[in-house]
């Protein structure tokens, strides 16, 4: 018979008290962040489970892994990193330990399941941002542990979605433009690199076509390859007084690249972009954008998956979450 694991058995290995233990797993006060999660990993890695014994309110501890395409991980934090720090840090409040790993483009090709799942350590997977189509419908295949997606769904595969409300957010920055004077207003995204991009497109549309203001084909720029390397955007021969940016880290990419043409922003163009998160030190322009509430969004996505495993089922399929418009300085009144 296997060996239950005990709070004192991860003390041991970690060198740490099991009151430590306790506090991390439980999602006390008086651990270190860093500590907590690796706490958290060491526990899941030992197959711990707390079933009655009073050590986490006397509440199952479920093992939840998480991944991410390695796409959206480059040379320094990302949005979707900031998503995975706040699903740490709310995980242990829902008796929730985190595992997480790098879903690798070989892999995802090979269509081959995270490490912590073939050795059958979790119950519940949670995907941050979009991947493919086959790699999706093979986590939907697969009954031993219930997946919600973050940030992203895809029609006809039923796995449960936590988004941002992508349309009514780019179509409230739009406007938002539109009532500082704007009247030629550009979008930059690649349109199908993914669903965010393309809802935010619809949501820029909308804007316009609402205020009357015909679209321009030239005004929808690329900027990114499909398969999410952002760069290489190619400005219009016409300018717009304005662009409206997928996400913060395109509108930097803009800023920098308006300004080495002798552009000024927000003097000579105005930009706004989505997300409000952006790696200091990117662009020297603080960007006006609409701030994505991360906080709840991965609130509902531990609470979605924790529904999932204890009842096998959860109140929605999919679930928006609302954000704000957050002004900077990157939108000049005309």
């Amino acid at each position: 018979m296997k060996k239950n694991v005990r709070l004192a058995d991860i003390a041991e290995k970690l060198q740490v008290s099991v009151v430590t233990v306790s506090n991390a797993l439980s999602g006390q006060k008086g651990v270190s962040e860093e500590l907590r999660l690796k706490i958290r990993q060491v526990a899941a890695e030992m197959g711990y489970q707390a079933r009655g014994t009073g050590e986490t309110s006397g509440k199952k501890v479920l093992n939840v892994g998480v991944i991410i395409s390695e796409k959206y991980l480059g040379d320094y934090p990302s949005y979707y990193w900031k998503v995975y720090q706040e699903l740490s840090l709310i995980a242990g409040i829902h008796n929730c330990v985190i595992l997480f790993e790098v879903l690798r483009h070989e892999r995802e090709r090979a269509r081959e399941l995270p490490l912590f799942a073939t050795e059958q350590q979790i119950q519940g997977l949670i995907v941050i941002g979009e991947i493919g189509r086959p790699y999706l419908e093979m986590l939907a295949s697969h009954q031993e542990f219930s997946v919600v997606l973050v940030d992203f769904m895809k029609q006809g595969i039923p796995l449960r979605s936590i988004m941002a409300d992508n349309y009514y957010g780019m179509y409230k920055m739009v406007n938002y433009l539109i009532d500082q004077g704007h009247q030629k207003i550009a979008y930059v995204g690649t349109l199908k690199a993914s669903n965010s991009i393309t809802d935010r497109y619809f949501g820029y549309r909308k804007a316009l076509l609402e205020n009357d203001i015909q679209p321009r084909e030239d005004w929808v720029l690329d900027d990114r390859t499909m398969e999410g390397q952002i760069g290489n955007i190619k400005l219009p021969q016409e300018m717009p007084t304005a662009f409206a940016c997928n996400c913060d880290l395109t509108a930097s990419e803009l800023v920098n690249l308006l300004e080495s043409r002798g552009y000024r922003v927000p003097e000579d163009i105005s930009i706004v972009g989505f997300d409000n998160y952006l790696y200091e030190g990117l662009c020297d322009v603080k960007i006006t954008s609409y701030e994505v509430d991360i906080k709840e969004m991965v609130r509902c996505a531990i609470k979605t998956v924790v529904a999932m495993v204890e009842y096998g089922t959860a109140r929605t399929d999919m679930r928006l979450v609302s954000g704000r418009v957050v002004m900077k300085e990157s939108v000049r009144q005309i």
